[in-house]
């Protein structure tokens, strides 16, 4: 049995890698603000309450927290942002960390420093959330998110603790991409973890008029593109209105979100992804076809070479509007698309599975650090 600590949260990735690692017998604790609003499961409530001594509230609180965060096997943090604290106070909590518990791990599962500076720099994919192709994305959001990671103190956490943990998990190819080129010997991909549902040998259903759905998060529709996509399937609803339903859904809880997705027959996923993030994998396991990242180097390191179930789309709208416009004609190729769907969970998500594979990962490093 190890005992694992997992900070911070991003959509309901550690909750459920905690899940399945209880199930194989570790002793894990969660402490997170539950991703804000999303409101995700934790055993230690980390949210940072609104008022004007929010922050110091938080600091501690954590502080509170420290000597119990002690003696585990290991530590993962979800992002170097791991706590809802500015970058300066992480820097002594890290090292803390460091010091008194076993191998320490970093997520590379979302925003932060290598994934802005890689995808603005040595461009490593052919569209990211900042750059297309050459091009670079000036919006006003991803210049946000660039300002805030370039030359700033997250910069420099980030780079802190990437060169000192034990080791970088990324979650997504494109992660992997920006991580592996720079540190080739810690780095290690590991899909998301999603708990199978309980509906895996039910005939799928394609309702008419088709079902399409459309999950926009708060403040981050133009950096997901949500918006273009949200545009382009209300042109075809508005050209196929027999052959379309749309329903969109903004900014509520996870447990609400995939309760109004049920149902659906397509959900629009990110616009600028290679791959289904954990949002459009929870689909897929509820047999909803994903529109969205499905690249080639998605499957390819996966090893997938069957199951190609994510209807990909380029970061266009013309993309996006053909491919809606081609499920609302051929209807009859959707069900199909579902069973891959929840095979391709199943193979490659399987939250057993992948808690396995985190647990490989685990043991290796700390078999190593004992015989040092």
């Amino acid at each position: 049995m190890m005992r694992i600590l997992l900070l911070g949260e991003y959509s309901n990735v550690h909750a459920t890698l905690a899940a399945a690692l209880r199930r194989l017998g570790h002793e894990v604790v969660v402490a997170s603000n539950g991703d804000f609003w999303k409101n995700y499961p934790r055993d230690v409530d980390l949210r940072r309450t609104s008022g004007h001594l929010d922050g110091i509230k938080l600091w501690l609180k954590v502080q509170s927290c420290l000597p119990r965060w002690k003696g585990y096997d290991v530590v993962q943090l979800i992002n170097p942002m791991f706590l809802e604290l500015k970058a300066e106070r992480l820097f002594n909590i890290f090292r803390y960390l460091r010091r008194y518990n076993g191998s320490v791990f970093l997520g590379a599962f979302g925003m932060d420093y290598y994934w802005v500076h890689e995808n603005i720099t040595s461009k490593p994919l052919r569209y990211s959330d900042f750059n297309y192709g050459e091009h670079l994305r000036e919006d006003w959001v991803a210049m946000a998110e660039r300002n805030d990671w370039i030359g700033t103190p997250k910069e420099k956490l980030n780079k802190m603790i990437a060169k000192d943990c034990d080791g970088i998990i990324a979650g997504l190819y494109e992660y992997w991409a920006c991580y592996h080129p720079l540190f080739p010997d810690k780095t290690t991909f590991i899909p998301f973890p999603i708990c199978p549902a309980s509906n895996q040998n039910v005939a799928e259903i394609v309702h008419q008029p088709l079902r399409i759905f459309v999950g926009i998060s708060r403040n981050r529709s133009v950096y997901k593109g949500t918006d273009i996509m949200l545009a382009a399937a209300k042109a075809v609803k508005e050209e196929f209105p027999e052959r379309v339903a749309l329903r969109v859904v903004e900014g509520v809880p996870f447990n609400e979100y995939v309760r109004l997705m049920h149902d659906s027959d397509v959900i629009l996923d990110q616009l600028y992804s290679y791959t289904p993030a954990m949002n459009a994998l929870e689909a897929m396991n509820q047999g909803i076809v994903v529109v969205g990242g499905g690249e080639p180097e998605n499957y390819s390191i996966l090893n997938e070479h069957e199951l190609h179930p994510i209807v990909n789309v380029l970061p266009t709208y013309d993309s996006v509007y053909q491919q809606l416009k081609m499920l609302a004609l051929h209807p009859e190729n959707i069900a199909e698309l579902k069973r891959q769907g929840k095979a391709y969970i199943r193979r490659h998500h399987d939250w057993i599975r992948v808690a396995r594979q985190y647990e490989t990962l685990y043991r290796k490093h700390i078999e190593k650090k004992n015989d040092e």
